[in-house]
């Protein structure tokens, strides 16, 4: 009771779309029903004469003989697949409306979600206990309600349905067996809209009822929401332990770098910049490793290793640190400091600049 009372939080997309996704969905059971019987009614009021002619014309087809027919079976495979034609052609546009409502109206609840988790076996669904459990819930009570209200409806409906019709009756005593039957038929589908009407209605309710409910069972905990935020986001300390490990994969790179650099320029103690500068690949000076603190001093210590010239000009080195990142080319307002820098190395070494 203490875990649904603290679930207070509404639930997060991340967590509707892993129920969709298993299947667990806001979902009436009640609207396609009433959906499908609708549509049935509909059909059978639309075109239950030209089914009712086909029938009989068929009927009268099929058993009107000139002569009596040597039964075999050859005559009766032949008379099957005639039958069975025929009711395949009288039935299915019934049965295609009657397929498309009830994927209508699953789809105008939940979409269009195709998903064979639900089928997947499951041993929890063997327990016998839970299964007890789920016969008597308050689930089943209430969908133990819902059928009972269903038959008090129809019961209501066909008592107030033929109360209405009780002066008709006597008078069918002096019509005709085909005009009692007609009556019998518009009796019963005036009862079966009455019906239908008052149960769409009751599955509007229930629709509404089980997008509350399903809401309800989804919500959240803030632990709950932290978690998942943690899942999605990436556990802080391992995101900060991957970062470290770039971070250090990006400076072992670096550090690679600086026997190529041309010259270091420090500011002098905290910050050191190597720059390399090849006119036949590159279009301007180019900073390939840069530090502060004890990264400057590995990169002073590398450059002194393998004879790189190692220059102090403070305003140049913070510039640099600044403005510039490692592996970007000079900016052009420092292009005149640098170039300064790279013709007094040159001349060190006996190069010229170009």
């Amino acid at each position: 009771m203490a875990e649904q009372e603290s679930k207070t939080e509404q639930p997060t997309s991340r967590k509707l779309r892993k129920a969709r996704d298993e299947g667990q969905v806001a979902k009436s059971a009640e609207l396609p029903s009433v959906s499908v019987i609708f549509i049935a009614m509909l059909v059978l009021y639309l075109f239950g004469f030209m089914m009712y002619s086909g029938i009989l014309d068929f009927m009268r087809h099929s058993f009107t003989f000139n002569k009596i027919p040597e039964v075999g079976v050859l005559y009766s495979i032949n008379l099957l697949g005639k039958v069975s034609w025929h009711f395949i052609k009288l039935v299915l546009p019934f049965m295609a409306a009657i397929f498309v409502m009830a994927l209508a109206s699953n789809i105008a609840q939940i979409g269009l979600k195709f998903t064979l988790k639900p089928l997947e076996p499951k041993l929890s669904k063997f327990n016998v206990i839970k299964g007890f459990k789920r016969l008597v819930s308050v689930k089943a009570f209430g969908e133990l309600l819902k059928s009972l209200l269903k038959l008090g409806i129809i019961a209501t409906v066909v008592f107030f349905v033929l109360r209405n019709e009780m002066d008709n009756l006597p008078k069918l005593f002096a019509t005709s067996v085909p005009y009692i039957f007609l009556y019998m038929m518009k009796t019963m589908f005036k009862m079966f809209i009455w019906a239908i009407l008052i149960m769409l209605l009751v599955a509007i309710l229930d629709f509404a009822f089980q997008k509350w409910k399903f809401n309800k069972d989804m919500m959240m905990t803030k632990e709950e929401i932290k978690e998942e935020h943690k899942q999605s986001e990436g556990d802080p300390h391992v995101k900060s332990r991957i970062r470290t490990l770039q971070l250090q994969a990006a400076r072992k790179r670096m550090m690679q770098k600086i026997p190529d650099a041309d010259v270091v320029v420090t500011n002098p103690t905290h910050l050191a910049l190597a720059i390399k500068y090849d006119p036949l690949s590159q279009g301007a000076p180019t900073i390939v490793a840069k530090g502060a603190g004890v990264v400057a001093e590995k990169i002073k210590e590398i450059a002194k290793k393998h004879n790189i010239p190692v220059i102090e000009d403070k305003p140049l080195a913070q510039n640099l640190y600044k403005i510039v990142d490692v592996d970007e080319e000079i900016p052009m307002q420092l292009y005149q400091a640098v170039a300064e820098l790279l013709a007094y190395v040159y001349k060190l070494k006996g190069k010229t600049v170009r």
